[in-house]
């Protein structure tokens, strides 16, 4: 926590009676481990996830309305990337209503900060198909795209299916592109390792990265 949060959070933190989040237990506890000075039971939560819709938040900036702070927490990484919060953020930008983003870890810049790929060119792709030969194809053209234009390709899996997702980039990528993998950032458990595929189809079976947040990386 000391690590991944900045004071000047925790301030802004202790100004907000009202939180959107995407699980309301993990932001519980989040929020008392980070010191939050007022009762939790007596804190508004309002759910906003992949499966809430946009008729379902037309009340949640009304606090915002009334001028007071309205916090928006995210489940790992930084809300509005890869996750629902920009929903959020749209309708607040629509309502006159200012959004500050405050600084805090990105999963995604420091899995590509260790890597030692291309931090000059790179894209994030999110989320990969599910389906065995979709997710193939999408593998096969990331690579394509690394390879043609130095464009380092970062995505991400459900933390439950990346060993899956690991295994299958081990069967398509050609042996000698560069793959990182960037798991539990910030953690004591951090992990991050770049190598060829050749390497890695004799690593993977030595690292669990089950139910682990993780970050792909592929790059020349």
């Amino acid at each position: 926590m000391e690590v991944s949060l900045p004071e000047g959070n925790r301030e802004w933190l202790a100004t907000c009676r009202t939180f959107i989040v995407e699980e309301l237990r993990s932001a519980r506890r989040f929020l008392k481990k980070a010191g939050y000075p007022y009762p939790i039971d007596e804190t508004e939560f309002h759910l906003l996830n992949e499966h809430t819709t946009h008729g379902e938040i037309g009340g949640y900036l009304d606090a915002a309305g009334r001028g007071e702070n309205v916090g928006l927490l995210s489940e790992a990484g930084l809300p509005c990337v890869a996750d629902p919060g920009a929903m959020i953020v749209r309708v607040a930008q629509r309502r006159g209503i200012e959004v500050v983003p405050l600084v805090g870890p990105s999963s995604l810049m420091l899995a590509l900060m260790a890597s030692g790929l291309n931090g000059q060119r790179f894209a994030f792709n999110g989320y990969l198909p599910v389906e065995k030969n979709q997710r193939a194809s999408a593998i096969r053209k990331l690579e394509e795209r690394a390879r043609r234009e130095g464009q380092t390709q970062l995505f991400i899996e459900a933390p439950y299916r990346n060993n899956q997702l690991l295994e299958a980039m081990c069967g398509v990528l050609q042996a000698d592109t560069s793959v990182c993998v960037a798991c539990d950032l910030t953690l004591e458990t951090q992990y991050v390792r770049t190598m060829s595929v050749k390497q890695w189809q004799k690593e993977r079976t030595r690292v669990n990265l089950h139910k682990r947040n993780t970050v792909f990386l592929i790059g020349e």
